[in-house]
């Protein structure tokens, strides 16, 4: 089955947006309020807790949605 860029590109930028979102209020939580949203959070990367990590990588793959979107 084929998929059309487009479509393709605008379903890869509403899961990122979505993973910005759920990721970005994890970071916020955890590294202003000092508690971890979803019970144990002891992982950590370089001192910096993983959902940074996550935030990052989900935003850089919506700002590359967005530029393939933006030039067809």
């Amino acid at each position: 089955m084929y998929m059309e860029k487009e479509k393709a590109l605008k379903i890869i930028f509403w899961v990122s947006l979505a993973g910005v979102l759920f990721s970005g209020v994890l970071s916020y939580i955890e590294i202003f309020k000092g508690v971890c949203p979803i019970g144990a959070c002891e992982t950590t990367i370089f001192t910096l807790p993983s959902c940074i990590y996550g935030f990052v990588i989900y935003l850089a793959i919506l700002v590359i949605s967005t530029f393939g979107i933006k030039n067809k």
